[in-house]
This record gives structure tokens, sequence and C-alpha cells, in this order.
């Protein structure tokens, strides 16, 4: 068993940044803030740094890493980008969407990155210290979600301090994160397909390619980050679409309804994604008892939201 490690906090200033890049560089494991999410960042190019990933998660070998840019331009030695991504990342770039494009032949990224599949995600994030960040480390940066794998993705560095202190080197804090679920992730296949819903309305990119996404299949492959079937999972038991609550649960609510707690009284779908992983880790903090889940919309941010739930609430084996 690996001995802990010291976990520093790092704060958002200068020497913060300063220090969270060196580790980088040196290989060492880094977590940050995204507009989504907290990212688990280590070099996407240092073999071992990305096999620490996988330890430090749990993460299962077969599900790719998304790696994370400070610009479009640095794409080009990663991957092709061209045709209908191009004018996707033109349009979204900066911000919560990850393309999947074919690997740069003979490029410098860990074969661990796109867990030997010929395409690796791609995704160049919004937030102001992810930027300084990468342009600091001056390395692709490999981040999946900074939780161990399975469990509620972090949106603060509180959440990341809870589940993985003592595995990674650092945490550079930049307070709670503005869209509170993972990107969009969108693939070409040639036309573009949705592969997870995420904090980019689905309904953003068909008005962009003024065309319907196709859907994934569901399958046994894995193509793509975030597309376990049971994922972003609390210990509790969950049931969603409750309208009916049964005595021994506790109800995660949405819109004017009585809850223990309430991802957004008003109805506010881009309130209810903020919340919801923060609720969920309270919810989880609080107890064991069942999560019964009020109905949520299925369009706009409700999509990601409702595929995060339904990962949350499939059944498990352990």
């Amino acid at each position: 068993m690996t001995s802990a490690i010291k976990t520093e906090l790092l704060v958002d200033d200068q020497a913060g940044i300063a220090r969270a890049a060196e580790l980088l560089r040196a290989g060492a494991l880094v977590s940050f803030p995204t507009e989504t999410v907290y990212g688990l960042g280590g070099d996407a190019t240092n073999d071992r740094a990305v096999a620490r990933i996988f330890e430090a998660k749990g993460r299962p070998s077969f599900n790719p890493l998304i790696v994370h840019l400070p610009s479009m331009e640095a794409v080009s030695d990663y991957a092709v980008l061209e045709g209908v991504a191009h004018d996707l990342a033109m349009a979204f770039w900066p911000g919560p969407l990850t393309l999947v494009l074919p690997l740069k032949p003979g490029g410098p990224l860990s074969h661990l990155v796109s867990a030997g599949l010929p395409t690796v995600a791609i995704r160049v994030p919004e937030h102001p210290l992810a930027q300084k960040l990468l342009e600091a480390a001056g390395r692709p940066v490999a981040a999946p979600s900074a939780n161990p794998s399975g469990r509620i993705s972090p949106s603060t560095a509180e959440h990341v301090m809870d589940g993985l202190s003592g595995k990674i080197e650092a945490v550079l804090d930049g307070g709670p994160c503005a869209v509170g679920v993972e990107s969009t992730i969108v693939g070409i296949d040639p036309i573009p397909v949705l592969l997870r819903p995420g904090g980019l309305p689905a309904e953003a990119l068909e008005e962009a390619i003024r065309a319907p996404l196709a859907r994934r299949q569901e399958s046994e492959t894995i193509n793509a980050p975030g597309q376990l079937t049971s994922h972003y999972a609390p210990n509790a038991k969950m049931r969603l679409n409750v309208e009916t609550l049964h005595s021994t649960e506790r109800l995660l609510g949405f819109g004017h309804v009585e809850a223990d707690l309430n991802l957004s009284p008003a109805g506010d779908l881009v309130e209810a994604a903020a919340n919801l992983f923060a609720m969920l880790h309270q919810m989880d903090a609080e107890g064991d008892a069942p999560i019964a889940v009020s109905p949520i919309p299925d369009h706009g941010l409700g999509r990601a939201i409702n595929d995060r739930l339904r990962r949350a609430a499939a059944p498990r084996d352990n």
C-alpha cells in the first residue's frame, strides 16, 4: 500500500499557481477548479503521472481521461481538429465542451490517457484559475473529476480534500465551481454525436450546427469519459422522479416542494446544476437513509442533471 501523502492546500495567488505548476511538471497530482467541477490533474505526457490518476481515483483503466489545454491553438500538438469539430471549438471554447478528436500520429500523450483508443478527449476550460495554471505548467493536463471513482464529483476544494487528501500532492482552491456538472462531450463520427450531456446544453450545440445531434447508442464500448453506468454515487440508495415520499426517505427536492435539501426552490436548472454535487455530498455526510429525488425537467441542463442522477441511482455490486 502506498504511504499517505501530505496534501497541500494552495491558495489562488501567484505563489499558489507557481507551486501547482511546479508540482505538475514534476509528475505530481494537483486538483484545480474549472467552471464545471474540480479536476484531478496530472501531466498527460507522463505515463507515471497518468497512472497515478487512475490509482488515486480507483478509476477503471478502460475509461478515458480528458486532456485540458490553455487554448485552441495548443490542440494541434496532440490531436486533429478540423471540420465541424473545429467549428464547435471556435463557437464554444473556452468553455464546458469536450471534443473527442483523432490522436495526432506520433504525438506525445501517454497511451493511458486515451485508454488505448485512437481518439482523445480534449477541453479548453474557461475558469481563469485553470487558464493560469495550464499556461504556467506548460503541459497538457489530464484531469478527470477529482473524486474517488464512482463517487460524487467535487464542486469545492473541501470536497476534494475530503475524498483525496493523502492520495494527491495538492489542491488549488479557486472557490465553488459555477456550472456544477461536468462538461458536455461530443464526438464526430462523422457527424457530431452527443456522448455525455453536461454543462453546455445540447440545444446550444444543435443551434450552432443547425442540425440535431446524434445520440450515442448504448453498448459495452467505452469511447469517452463519463459513460460507466454506475457513477457519481452516494452511499445511500436513491429513488428518482419521486412525487410521493416514503417515510424512511430524505427528499432532494426541485421546485416548490418541502424537502430536506432543495436543488432550486425556484425551479432554476442552472441553480440546480450548480447545487447538485454539493447537496449530494451533504446528504451523503448526513447518513445512509434512502434519498428520494424530485422530478427534474429533462431539457437543457436538466438532461445533464438527470444523467448524473441516473448513474448515481444505478445498481452497484458493492
